[in-house]
């Protein structure tokens, strides 16, 4: 159930009490685990895979009753704005514009009522700043230039490491050198250095910082409140990051980039059945090289970062770290692409040597190499089967009797249809391959997808997670991305009050007979 489907009154999913009520809801069903989407800030196609930073969190989530309470907005200031009108889609237009609003206004008032100066925010400040900092300055700077992605900014401001002379900082906003200086006088630091150059920077990174700050305490309040409830939560860690992100502007040498920060190669995937051309992704590849004569520091920091957030982290596209395909960042479509060594097992003895014992989920859905099944086996995370990839022929790897207990089952994930839909749309004789495994005589798909449900409770898969969509038998309405599609995703939203208590009942029905109940 990713953050944003969140029932709220204010056009998406975030961190009121809605959230808290839906630990409840998950706590009578007698669940035990929460699984959600990355919760980092999203940017153009909002797509949680692709947010502006690897650490930090989506302002969207920030809930108006909290800075109400807080004292820092006013209901009548939340009131007049239009969040959108649909109770069951996000529109993410609407939020761009009235959460721009109201934050803005909260961020005033903590200033003006000196929550800058408190403990609280400067121990904040001071804990984070290795991303913080960064993120931050990136963001603001992303305003001054109307949005547009560093790759397009000036040629100064392109990377945060490029270390450019203050004077040819002043020449670029137009300004005069001063008088008596010269390059030696450049060895300022970055924030003096950015506002020096951009005068209007301070307010814009004081608005981010408070933003990450509010985030963080209604997260951590609600991380804490599940762990009491004895929920634990699942995050989530796209594999690559977005080009146009603070994490790749700030470290480039984390990434393959030219010297005047351009990627070299970028992530896709190979021609296939599915596509003759390939794909592109367009995400930048990771310099494995440099990044093990660091060992690997960035992703230590990243991992080390969602362990604080999470009680479990999924990370996504796992087999990266055996293979990936590397496309030139020229190339117009991924036939071009290589595919290459990832940095394997030594990846994974060093997050051990650096961070001990990391609760993990690996995504290792595609296609799957002895040397993928290798690295799988030798870390002895758990992986994933997923049902309705079980039954496109009668030796899948996902059909149930060949699941291992070492593994996490799914009837489906964000990416698939909800399993509703997925029965109503698969081919006739699959459709009855489907029915004849899993026993059921339901012709009211309805029932059907229950007894799917059913199918998956069954599993010696260690864990079962079912998302909320099926659990309320949902169609195409409520699927929540499409692969390959940019129109309709990330948007679906649960009604608020449609959770019921019969509902709690048959899933703490199903789960209890199947021994996979919460006590």
């Amino acid at each position: 159930m990713p953050v944003f489907s969140l029932p709220s009154r204010y056009g998406i999913g975030c961190l009121s009490k809605d959230a808290f009520e839906f630990v409840d809801f998950l706590v009578k069903s007698g669940q035990h685990c929460w699984q959600i989407l990355p919760v980092g800030p999203t940017g153009f196609g909002n797509s949680p895979y692709q947010p502006f930073s690897a650490f930090a969190g989506n302002p969207y989530f920030i809930s108006p009753e909290k800075l109400i309470e807080e004292g820092l907005l006013r209901w009548e200031e939340v009131d007049q704005i239009d969040f959108g009108q649909d109770p069951e889609r996000v529109d993410y237009g609407k939020q761009y514009e009235g959460r721009a609003k109201i934050l803005q206004i909260a961020s005033d008032r903590f200033t003006e009522q000196g929550g800058r100066k408190s403990e609280e925010y400067l121990a904040f400040l001071e804990v984070n700043a290795d991303w913080l900092d960064d993120y931050c300055l990136f963001m603001a700077l992303k305003d001054h230039y109307e949005g547009k992605s560093w790759l397009d900014w000036d040629s100064l401001a392109r990377c945060k490491g490029a270390g450019a002379p203050q004077d040819s900082a002043r020449k670029l906003s137009g300004e005069s050198p001063r008088e008596g200086q010269d390059e030696a006088s450049s060895g300022k630091r970055p924030m003096e250095f950015w506002s020096d150059l951009f005068p209007d920077l301070a307010e814009r990174i004081g608005l981010y910082r408070f933003e990450q700050f509010e985030f963080e305490k209604e997260w951590d309040a609600l991380h804490k409140y599940a762990t009491e409830k004895g929920i634990r939560i699942i995050g989530d860690i796209p594999f690559y990051v977005s080009l146009d992100s603070a994490d790749v502007w700030a470290n480039p040498d984390v990434f393959r980039m030219t010297e005047d920060f351009v990627p070299e190669v970028v992530a896709g995937c190979p021609p296939d059945a599915f596509s003759k051309t390939g794909q592109l992704w367009g995400n930048p590849i990771y310099d494995w090289k440099a990044l093990k004569k660091t060992g690997y520091g960035w992703w230590m920091k990243r991992i080390e970062r969602n362990r604080k957030l999470f009680d479990v982290i999924r990370i996504d596209h796992f087999l990266g770290f055996n293979s990936f395909y590397a496309v030139p960042y020229t190339a117009r479509t991924a036939e071009s692409g290589t595919l290459e060594k990832g940095p394997g097992m030594d990846f994974f003895r060093v997050m051990k040597e650096t961070l001990g014992d990391v609760p993990i989920i690996a995504e290792d859905l595609g296609e799957v190499t002895e040397e993928g099944k290798k690295l799988l086996a030798d870390t002895g995370f758990p992986g994933m089967k997923v049902l309705q990839f079980a039954f496109t022929s009668w030796d899948s790897i996902y059909l149930p009797y060949r699941h291992t207990q070492n593994s996490v089952v799914y009837t489906g994930t964000h990416d698939n249809p909800t399993t509703r839909s997925w029965i109503e749309q698969i081919p006739d004789g699959s459709r009855d391959y489907v029915r004849r495994y899993i026993h059921s005589e339901n012709t009211d798909y309805g029932a059907f997808t229950w007894d799917f449900i059913r199918e998956a409770y069954r599993s010696v898969a260690d864990l079962c997670i079912i998302p909320l969509t099926d659990y309320l038998v949902k169609g195409d309405e409520a699927r929540i991305n499409t692969p390959g599609s940019s129109e309709g995703n990330w948007e679906w939203r649960l009604r608020p009050n449609f959770l019921s208590e019969d509902l709690a009942r048959s899933i703490r029905g199903l789960s209890e007979l199947y021994g996979r109940a919460h006590e």
